[in-house]
């Protein structure tokens, strides 16, 4: 296993809640990220999964440094983010990149493609123009595409087309890290399944290390080496994909792996009963986050669930593992 690349500790990140006709008068927080532990080993690719609302896009943009944390710790490429200089903040920049979910909205309409790929290298002076001429062209076809694309404005181009644009230009600056965001599921079923393998090429051709953050099971483990399920701003359940999908061991990790259909008629999934609707993150129950909502639940559960490790790298946050 090599060194981690990330390491987050303890990481929390509350958004203020506030009303008012100037909306100066704070009433609460928001607890989008609540206490998460984790860390991710260079060349790997870590899967974060959860309902929507359970923080992980939160924890892509603290990672990227868009957000700053409320308290907690990320480390990442030698950089603790809490505490990084602008100088070096600039240069963490070039070492991470992000594709984001939306491929039309994350791709400026009114420049052409060659400007949209070519603009981090002119940001980082990397490169003369010629070479930088060359290093959009060459990154047109590593993802798909023709250099007859680079005259091109986004508008001109399907889904599946712009998503490639956009891992070009996440590529542009050789970065070491990128965040996907949902980067699949805006596009089409059949268009997925080629993203996706073209990500896994290009990590491979690169040496690249992903955060791939997703609500869908499958992807998850189709694409990752490892997973972690969030809910409620809090980690639940985290283990290599194999571990995971063999044994999973919190009821919420339980509940989300009876919800995926199965394409097999003959088959029944044992469905795992779920009361009520997931709290608020203003006002989140006491202990384990889930316990309003989990069958097995007893008086414990309002306190904080321990963490239990039930195999080497399985780890379960619950005080009674399944």
């Amino acid at each position: 296993m090599h060194e981690p690349i990330l390491e987050i500790k303890e990481l929390k990140k509350y958004f203020p809640l506030k009303s008012g006709m100037t909306f100066s008068r704070k009433e609460g927080w928001v607890k989008a990220v609540d206490g998460i532990s984790l860390s991710i080993s260079e060349g790997e690719t870590f899967g974060l999964v959860g309902e929507s609302g359970s923080g992980k896009s939160t924890i892509g943009r603290l990672v990227l440094k868009v957000l700053d944390a409320t308290s907690g710790e990320i480390r990442i490429m030698g950089y603790n983010l809490g505490e990084i200089s602008s100088k070096d903040l600039f240069q963490f920049r070039r070492n991470i990149q992000a594709v984001y979910q939306n491929p039309y909205g994350s791709l400026n309409p009114r420049m052409k493609i060659r400007t949209i790929i070519g603009e981090p290298l002119e940001t980082h002076k990397l490169y003369s123009s010629k070479e930088r001429e060359e290093r959009v062209l060459g990154l047109l076809q590593k993802v798909g595409l023709s250099p007859e694309h680079a005259k091109l404005y986004p508008h001109e181009f399907s889904g599946g087309q712009r998503q490639r644009i956009g891992i070009a230009r996440a590529l542009s600056t050789n970065p070491k890290f990128i965040v996907l965001d949902e980067p699949v599921s805006a596009l089409d079923v059949s268009i997925r399944a080629q993203i996706l393998n073209l990500l896994c090429d290009l990590k491979d051709e690169f040496g690249l290390t992903y955060l791939f953050i997703s609500h869908d099971l499958s992807i998850v483990e189709h694409f990752s080496d490892r997973v972690g399920v969030l809910y409620l701003g809090r980690m639940v359940e985290s283990a290599s994909k194999i571990q995971l999908f063999k044994h999973p061991s919190h009821p919420y990790t339980s509940a989300l792996f009876s919800a995926v259909p199965i394409a097999d008629p003959d088959r029944i999934p044992e469905a795992l009963p779920l009361s009520g609707e997931i709290p608020s993150p203003i006002n989140p129950p006491p202990g384990c986050h889930f316990n309003t909502r989990c069958p097995y639940k007893m008086d414990i559960c309002e306190e904080d669930p321990p963490s239990v490790e039930i195999e080497d790298g399985h780890s379960v946050y619950c005080h009674f593992p399944r």
